[in-house]
């Protein structure tokens, strides 16, 4: 009965509903960093490298600030500031400072790497999480032309603010959707154990 009853609703064209989130998203594909959406509408946008600012002598800041201004009036189109942690794998970085600590003969050095190697483990404990925050600013449009021309202004106005920026690749698109449907809770898979 249950699968007669999908199977006349898949031939009406009814969508049945799913467990499974990418069932109902209504995304095409994601392909040249850009989310393709069922409409038709493209959303696509730049990442922002972040920048601390309140380092800078206040007249740099001024005009920093200044410039952001400017930048944000320029953009006469919906878009969305997103602001994102992206999990950062520190092993590389535990593997360089065991290395160095290996190779160093100095006693005085050899004790500052192993702080460091120290300080590196606590990271990696359960009650940490190490993360980079990534800034975007996103935007959905229908015509690639105009998409690239978007693109590349806002590129050319953040470099005018002393900030560096890039279009958003596949990557961070696929981090990005994966943050926002699983709130921000990193999934770790492992093996489960009888309680």
């Amino acid at each position: 009965m249950c699968v007669m009853i999908q199977k006349e609703e898949m031939a009406a064209g009814v969508k049945t509903s799913s467990k499974y989130t990418e069932d109902w998203l209504p995304i095409k594909q994601i392909m040249n960093g850009m989310i393709q959406l069922d409409n038709g509408y493209y959303v696509t946008g730049i990442k922002i490298a972040p920048k601390n600012i309140f380092i800078l002598d206040q007249g740099t800041q001024d005009a920093i600030i200044f410039n952001l201004r400017n930048f944000y009036n320029m953009l006469d189109y919906e878009f969305w500031l997103v602001i994102a942690d992206r999990p950062v794998d520190i092993n590389i970085y535990l593997s360089q400072l065991q290395l160095l600590y290996s190779k160093t003969n100095s006693g005085i050095i050899r004790k500052l790497v192993m702080q460091d190697i120290n300080k590196a483990n606590m990271f990696m404990g359960a009650e940490y999480n190490v993360v980079d925050t990534e800034y975007y600013i996103l935007f959905k449009e229908k015509k690639l032309e105009v998409i690239q021309k978007r693109i590349h202004n806002m590129i050319s106005a953040l470099a005018n603010c002393s900030l560096n920026s890039t279009q958003i690749s596949n990557a961070d698109i696929r981090m990005l959707l994966d943050n926002f449907l699983n709130g921000g809770v990193k999934s770790t898979l492992g093996t489960v154990m009888p309680v």
